[in-house]
């Protein structure tokens, strides 16, 4: 992990707010429902194995041993780290570049390397990554063989064990993040902007393996955080892992964050102190997470927790498998919103709103405190959205009044299998908001009418941001339903905007 600089300072602050705060940013937007969506789809991950990685982690030692002690990215040691990793993936049947930083590392800086799994959908795609190299001062086995180690062993037994490919994984080993996160910085911004928007995370492993380690999450509560954290919560029980604030813009994840990428990653501390209450939950002592942070005695097998480091690989696999992998559903009926479908606006003739009714159309930009209705689709031109229009005021064709509501065309279910509704939604309101405002999905059925979920408003300011929201519908199997999306502005005088956006329901 790169040392706490005054140029990273602002960024860091920035970022630890971002992660501990509800999430607003497009980077934060996923919801809870991505775990549960990943959990009806996914196949079982396998367990990683720890001697496999501690393997690796003698390699990288050797490697650093025979050339000068270290694996700084300029010299022979980080070369010897590339070419390791490149052949075991090569081999693996990988995809495999290195990719040369031509910008903004430092001089001989050696390459990333990037690999590429056949399979699964090239519009979402999921990336694991690490930094290869280390410092000057000595072999940097915890930082960041750990993490180099952990990722390579994914990878391996992503290429082993083949399973059936829902979407499609990507990973990454960065040069020069110890001099300032350069070589990861150098692979998002070459990005074209087609090809961020298809990554839909990226986890980033840094120093998983401290001594004197705990259990943190980069960005818990973002959707794919949620989804690393259902781990822990699931296999340990109060071990509750903790927002990664030390390393907040401190690693490789902060270069796709800065893109608009959403990220977490898994991290065990550094230089930090761990309380009297971590050492409580996770045993060690009130001591540095890492004694040996950036020193000559980061070595193998010295520097490594094994438990630690095992259950981080462990973690690693579970939010793969339950991202990427499984059998594609089948698609049972979608909406654009490009046409016309048979949408019903105030179809119980209960309505109370007296502007911003929701109309398909394409909507205008508005803005007060940042973005409100947004005119940016998720596809094609139009969505669902409360009034498309935007006045000389952000609140001129906002949602007033009460309620609006909008129900589907009849869509009948399978008579078996696992049904998901998923659709596309932001809520965006401003400070005069109040739990009494809303979003809400419902399924109307044979026998009445079932809330699926509900976003209240709040007495804060909320932009508008794109969340994929996923909810299990098999209790309807083969009824004809229909779907109702309602909104309201109850508070008096609030600012309030909601808009939706390609709506699927599947079958697997």
């Amino acid at each position: 992990m790169r040392p706490y600089a005054a140029k990273r300072a602002l960024l860091a602050l920035a970022l630890a707010g971002t992660a501990l705060a509800a999430p607003a940013a497009a980077a934060d937007a996923a919801p809870a429902p991505v775990a549960a969506k990943a959990a009806a789809l996914a196949l079982a991950a396998p367990d990683i194995s720890l001697t496999n990685v501690k393997a690796h982690l003698q390699q990288f030692q050797t490697i650093a041993t025979s050339n000068g002690g270290n694996r700084r990215s300029n010299t022979a040691g980080y070369t010897a780290s590339v070419n390791y990793v490149y052949n075991k993936l090569v081999a693996a049947g990988f995809s495999v570049v290195k990719q040369n930083c031509t910008s903004g590392c430092t001089s001989g800086a050696g390459p990333n390397v990037i690999a590429d799994w056949p399979g699964g959908d090239a519009n979402t795609v999921y990336m694991f990554g690490a930094h290869l190299d280390g410092v000057a001062a000595g072999p940097g086995i915890n930082d960041n063989a750990s993490g180099s180690s952990t990722v390579l062993e994914i990878a391996l037994t992503l290429a082993a064990t083949n399973p059936s490919m829902l979407n499609h994984v990507r990973f990454g080993f960065w040069t020069d993040e110890e001099q300032g996160l350069n070589g990861s910085e150098f692979y998002a911004n070459s990005l074209p902007a087609a090809e961020r928007t298809k990554i839909k995370g990226y986890f980033n492993f840094d120093m998983v393996a401290s001594t004197n380690g705990g259990y943190f999450i980069n960005r818990i509560t973002s959707g794919i955080g949620q989804v690393l954290k259902a781990y822990y919560d699931t296999n340990f029980p109060g071990l509750n892992p903790e927002e990664n604030v030390e390393g907040a813009g401190r690693s490789d994840d902060a270069s796709f964050n800065a893109v608009g990428i959403q990220t977490s990653g898994v991290a065990a501390g550094a230089s930090a102190n761990k309380t009297s209450a971590q050492v409580t939950k996770w045993g060690g002592t009130t001591g540095d997470y890492d004694p040996c942070y950036h020193s000559s005695c980061d070595t193998y097998p010295a520097n490594i927790n094994d438990t630690v480091l095992n259950r981080a690989g462990d973690a690693a696999a579970y939010a793969l498998w339950s991202l990427a992998t499984g059998t594609p559903a089948t698609a049972v009926w979608t909406d654009t919103f490009e046409t016309a479908t048979g949408w019903t606006t105030n179809p119980s003739a209960t309505d109370t709103a007296t502007t911003g009714v929701w109309e398909r159309g394409d909507p205008a930009d508005t803005n007060s405190s940042g973005a409100k209705q947004l005119g940016t689709t998720v596809s094609g031109t139009n969505d669902l959205v409360t009034g498309r229009l935007a006045g000389t005021a952000a609140g001129d064709y906002d949602l007033d009044g009460g309620v609006t509501s909008v129900r589907s065309p009849a869509v009948t279910l399978p008579a078996s299998g696992t049904i998901n509704l998923s659709l596309n939604w932001y809520l965006a309101h401003g400070s005069n908001s109040s739990s009494a405002d809303y979003f809400r999905v419902s399924i109307v059925h044979n026998t009445g009418t079932a809330v699926l979920f509900t976003q209240a408003g709040a007495a804060s300011n909320r932009n508008g941001s794109w969340a994929l929201g996923t909810w299990n519908i098999s209790a309807y199997a083969g009824q004809s339903v229909r779907i109702l999306i309602s909104a309201a502005d109850t508070s008096t005088a609030s600012l309030v905007e909601a808009g939706v956006d390609d709506v699927k329901i599947t079958v697997s």
